[in-house]
């Protein structure tokens, strides 16, 4: 079994990854995470995933890495983490009654091959109260987050409905990583 790296240091896709039950390192991508201006977002966030897991690669050229990103687009705006709490709540007005798209790249990349794939999922929100946003920001969830909210906790109770996968909305789309790697290394 070839060893498998994680091109990222965060915490929910060490979690996610933790669940396929497939041994794996981490090791940051020391890149700019600046998204092109050319393509659609959805080719954006897949070149963003490939750069992170490529440069991981050219430091351990035996592994598997896994490079991914995710950003949250509404109306066509990217939202990305807030830079403080007047942020986030302007993040959390655009969202309140809406439905915006989470989309998730994943490379998984070694010196034989490469795969790359990208999940969009559409996530509709309740319409939330001023009082309500200021609660959810005043539990520092959304302080970390791309969008300011976190599905898989206290923002989950502010989501009415996804169309996609869950676990991609949260960062990693389990089995498309999941099954690539069987294709790798046969599990």
């Amino acid at each position: 079994m070839r060893k498998l790296i994680l091109a990222s240091q965060s915490p929910r896709r060490k979690e996610l990854l933790e669940k396929c039950g497939i041994p794996f390192e981490t090791e940051p991508a020391d890149i700019d995470e600046t998204l092109s201006a050319e393509g659609t977002l959805e080719e954006q966030i897949r070149i963003l995933s490939r750069r992170k897991a490529e440069a991981v690669l050219k430091l351990h050229p035996e592994a598997v890495v896994l490079g991914s990103d995710t950003i949250v687009a509404v109306n066509g705006e990217i939202l990305g983490k807030p830079v403080d709490e007047a942020e986030a709540a302007d993040m959390l007005r655009k969202l309140a009654g809406n439905t915006h798209q989470v989309i998730t790249g994943v490379c998984l990349i070694s010196r034989q091959r490469e795969y790359t794939d990208v999940s969009v999922s559409d996530v509709t929100f309740a319409p939330m109260s001023d009082k309500e946003i200021a609660e959810y920001i005043s539990t520092g969830e959304c302080m970390d987050k791309a969008g300011a909210y976190g599905i898989q906790g206290y923002g989950g109770k502010y989501i009415t409905h996804i169309k996609g996968d869950f676990y991609a909305i949260m960062g990693l789309p389990l089995n498309l990583v999941y099954e690539e790697m069987k294709n790798i290394n046969e599990y």
